[in-house]
């Protein structure tokens, strides 16, 4: 029997796999080898989820893999017009993500109404100053991404205390669509992004949408860098239009050492980490495998992309 051969453009640490030892032929990758050993592959698995290689490889020549996963919610890192139009299945990670970023997100509304960095930095100087702190319960957050993580992320604030309302790409029961957006962030004393970047999404967060916030507003962006103009961002920070901000994903990443970001006023970075937990990965590995024992038996996949809309439907 000829086992199936899985590519995996990879990362350190790579993925542990031991459960398809003898029921896979396992290749593995890096972005430059990609093009050459695509065409060998049944099955690829994306684990270096910040490689953008797959879509440069994908249009090239020879047969191409059935099935792609990515170690990663969002998909705009590998999908391309060739690869969208092709019968290729594309998966994601749904699910192991969700509630790790809620509670980020709940860290940060705390962090930023509790006004903890700068209590940090009053230690640091040994600096006694008393001060007075926001409340986070009775106040209104708007979560746009009405998918697990959003609706992770809005049940959360929830137990805090916080209403939330929820944005997608289509209104239905307990989610506003695009329309409602500029109303709901306008009386939003929190505004959080985790939406998929989609031509739709693409820098949703512009210089509009940061001056209908409210002066005591904080933005926190948890999805992709490039649903914020970031320049958009920075000038509404220097000019106080907002509150705050906390970014967790960036345009550039890393995010370079003389980016002007990382001097704004109110501005909280953080290395693209809300998400990642202790033990992170191998719960990526373990679902992988899951996945591929579904494939290898013919059973329908889970998390499936709807490559024309950049995410998995039925949210």
């Amino acid at each position: 029997m000829t086992l199936p051969t899985l590519l995996v453009l990879g990362a350190d640490p790579p993925p542990r796999l031991g459960r398809l030892t003898g029921r896979a032929r396992v290749l593995h990758t890096d972005d430059a080898g990609l093009a050459a050993l695509l065409p060998e592959a049944d099955v690829l698995l994306v684990w270096d989820f910040r490689s953008r290689a797959v879509r440069d490889a994908w249009p090239g020549k020879g047969r191409r893999p059935a099935w792609v996963h990515t170690a990663s919610a969002g998909v705009d890192h590998l999908l391309c017009p060739e690869l969208a139009a092709s019968d290729t299945v594309v998966t994601n990670a749904r699910g192991v993500f969700d509630q790790p970023m809620a509670e980020y997100v709940a860290a940060l509304v705390l962090a930023a109404a509790k006004d903890l960095p700068r209590t940090v930095g009053l230690q640091r100087d040994r600096v006694w100053r008393h001060r007075e702190t926001r409340r986070v319960a009775g106040t209104r957050a708007c979560v746009v991404g009405s998918g697990p993580i959003g609706r992770a992320i809005a049940a959360t604030l929830k137990a805090l205390g916080v209403t939330p309302a929820l944005v997608g790409r289509v209104p239905r029961t307990g989610v506003h669509g695009p329309a409602d957006l500029d109303r709901l962030i306008a009386r939003a004393d929190w505004v959080i992004a985790a939406a998929p970047l989609t031509e739709q999404t693409r820098g949703m967060f512009d210089a509009h949408r940061f001056g209908v916030m409210q002066p005591s507003a904080v933005f926190v962006n948890v999805g992709r860098g490039e649903l914020v103009d970031e320049s958009a961002l920075a000038e509404a920070l220097r000019r106080r239009w907002i509150a705050g901000a906390a970014l967790d994903a960036f345009t550039t990443e890393p995010l370079p050492p003389d980016s002007p970001l990382w001097d704004l006023p109110g501005l909280l970075v953080s290395p693209h980490m809300s998400g990642d937990t202790v033990g992170w990965r191998d719960e990526l590995g373990a679902q992988f495998v899951d996945l591929f024992e579904r494939w290898a038996a013919g059973r329908p996949l889970v998390n499936v992309v709807d490559k024309k809309r950049g995410y998995v439907p039925g949210h």
